[in-house]
């Protein structure tokens, strides 16, 4: 009897695939990681400097700064400003875009839906100083009846108690600049956030007897929902990093008010340090800057209570189904 001897394998094909397959996730290991790395080297360059800036600014006596005030007087008005801003934005932003981008998704042809979807996006790439002469010159003078009937209506909420302002440059209209500034990104997460709806659920619920919106209110909005909070969290630190749109729309008088159109607004820390700093000097510059580092707190306080609310809905969201 003859022995039969077993092929060996073939070097060719066992060799060069797995190792280019290693080499290949090796490097692409080492770029991400450097890419993060630097990412976090940057943040903490920013946060050194804001930091060792700011502190003489923030111990600097009333008497050493332009605005006459401590620090705490002086930057508590701005971050009202720009929290209050950027809170009325959302409030309205957010809904239109949830709406935009159902109606996009899910009551027009698909090729239309595109085509409006790509309009919505161009909204991105206008300059923030073409939004500002848009409100500036345009939105506010045809605010200003609106603001004149929600006096007389509605003057009894502190809201809208008035005087209302001959020049419509108002903290609403600031807010309704920011609210088209920040559409196109809410818009575009929530539409592509919809369109990763599973199928099958949705065809179930059809089945079932659900109307449209039945099937949209119960499946796509409870899947989208944490998606839909990340792109509102997006928008947020768009609207609270917003400058010149915010300074040449808003009359600012640095007080804390909740009057939507009254001459009278409160100021926003981007649009307060683009409109000081070119005339700030000695102490006064550490104060800008330090106004600079308490925003640069304020975002990451943001962004931070935007991905534990995220994480905390990830899985009521549908995302495993």
């Amino acid at each position: 009897m003859s022995e039969t001897s077993t092929p060996s394998p073939s070097r060719d094909t066992t060799d060069t695939g797995p190792a280019s397959g290693r080499v290949g996730d090796r490097v692409f290991l080492g770029i991400s990681r450097g890419a993060a790395l630097t990412i976090l080297a940057i943040l903490a360059g920013v946060a050194i400097f804001l930091t060792a800036e700011g502190i003489p600014g923030i111990t600097a006596s009333p008497d050493e700064v332009k605005s006459g005030e401590s620090f705490p007087s002086f930057v508590l008005p701005l971050v009202f400003g720009t929290l209050w801003s950027a809170a009325l934005a959302l409030v309205i932003a957010v809904p239109l875009a949830v709406a935009v981008a159902l109606f996009v998704t899910y009551y027009v042809p698909r090729r239309l839906g595109q085509t409006l979807g790509y309009v919505i996006d161009l909204l991105a790439a206008v300059p923030s100083v073409v939004f500002g002469l848009w409100g500036m010159r345009v939105l506010a003078g045809q605010l200003v009846g609106p603001y004149e009937w929600l006096e007389r209506t509605l003057g009894f909420l502190p809201f809208f108690a008035g005087p209302a302002s001959a020049t419509g440059r108002t903290i609403l209209t600031a807010a309704v600049v920011l609210a088209v500034m920040i559409l196109p990104i809410v818009t575009a997460i929530a539409r592509e956030v919809f369109r990763q709806t599973p199928v099958l659920l949705e065809e179930a619920a059809l089945a079932l007897g659900a109307t449209r919106w039945e099937m949209i209110r119960t499946v796509v909005l409870p899947h989208g929902r944490s998606g839909m909070i990340g792109g509102a969290m997006l928008g947020l630190g768009r609207a609270l990093g917003e400058t010149m749109a915010v300074a040449m729309v808003l009359s600012a008088s640095g007080v804390i008010t909740l009057d939507l159109i009254s001459s009278t607004n409160p100021s926003t820390i981007p649009a307060n340090i683009a409109l000081q700093f070119n005339e700030a000097s000695g102490l006064t510059v550490n104060a800008l800057i330090a106004s600079g580092l308490v925003l640069f707190v304020i975002t990451f306080a943001v962004n931070f209570a935007a991905r534990a609310v995220v994480n905390r809905r990830k899985e009521f969201s549908g995302a495993h189904a």
